[in-house]
């Protein structure tokens, strides 16, 4: 089984449907890349600082060499981390993750957040993460003053060496996206950002399509991974809503499956996360049914701008620095 593919402003494919790699844990990620690709997928999301890039590569390499698929088959897309953003780290950041992925390129490379920290060299800390100094008596995020434009002309200069193919950016609200498409050479393919019937980011969704920007949506199913690290309730998920659970007993699908279709039905590419075989070829299962139209409304319906990766607040939380990028 395979994703139908959205193209993008270079004319390249993306499969509409990823696997996303962030909170999977250590021994376990290889084996979900491999099983994935196995199972049709052909579409990755990593990122550095979710520090498994390493064995996302082993998954990629032992699903090669058993002639699963070739590299060409298999779109990766990859983020710049916050403490790489002024223009002499990016080049070296994106080797970095070229290097622990094995491979020579990445299909996409995104701006990570719209958030600049200072640096942190790779032999002091790698992967990277929010605090500055963890040695410190009360370690912090510690901003540095980086305009976007300078770390996008050093993004563009990764295509222009072949290390990318396309370049974009991730949780970037319509502001800094037009200021952005006013200076680009080569402007960004896709804006990954966090979408699900709960944040539904509907005026975000048009102006990414007015302005030919692929809207990719992270977290798909909504609170999941968040109840863990304490940025959502049990009772938040969006499984278990009445609405959902009785579309989904009306179509004989999942509620995992219908808030995915909700989401590919408009339009946009998703990057759900799982590492059980039977979960990622559900997650995967989402074409050869439709919603109707009022199931679509109904589902959209649940809106209530509930976002749970939220700088806004957690930064002042966690790492004692106010960072209202969605404010």
């Amino acid at each position: 089984m395979a994703s139908p593919t959205i193209t993008l402003r270079t004319g390249r494919k993306m499969p509409q449907v990823g696997l996303g790699t962030w909170k999977a844990g250590p021994g376990v990620v290889a084996k979900a890349v491999e099983t994935a690709l196995r199972a049709g997928y052909r579409h990755l999301d990593c990122a550095c600082d979710y520090g498994n890039e390493t064995e996302v590569g082993q998954g990629i390499k032992a699903a090669i060499d058993a002639g699963v698929c070739q590299r060409e088959d298999i779109f990766v897309t990859s983020k710049l981390w916050n403490t790489f953003h002024r223009k002499e780290h990016v080049r070296p950041a994106c080797e970095r993750t070229l290097k622990d992925l094995g491979l020579d390129y990445v299909d996409l490379y995104l701006i990570h957040f719209p958030i600049s920290l200072k640096y942190v060299p790779f032999e002091k800390r790698y992967p990277p993460e929010w605090f500055h100094d963890l040695d410190a008596a009360s370690p912090k995020m510690e901003l540095d003053p980086v305009p976007i434009s300078e770390t996008w002309a050093a993004m563009e200069e990764l295509v222009d060496a072949g290390l990318a193919k396309d370049i974009g950016i991730s949780n970037f609200n319509c502001q800094l996206m037009t200021d952005l498409l006013s200076y680009a050479r080569i402007k960004p393919a896709v804006n990954q950002v966090e979408l699900h019937p709960y944040l539904t980011q509907e005026t975000l969704v048009r102006f990414c399509k007015e302005n030919d920007v692929v809207v990719t949506g992270y977290s798909p199913l909504g609170a999941g991974s968040y109840v863990s690290i304490n940025s959502a309730k049990e009772e938040e998920s969006v499984l278990t809503n009445p609405i959902v659970t009785a579309i989904a007993e009306r179509v004989k699908r999942t509620p995992a499956q219908v808030c995915l279709r909700w989401a590919v039905q408009r339009g946009y590419t998703i990057v759900p996360k799982s590492s059980q075989e039977s979960r990622l070829k559900e997650n995967l299962n989402l074409f050869d049914f439709e919603l109707a139209d009022d199931e679509m409304k109904a589902i959209s319906s649940l809106n209530c701008n509930r976002r749970f990766n939220n700088p806004d607040v957690f930064c002042e939380l966690a790492f004692k620095q106010f960072c209202p990028i969605h404010s």
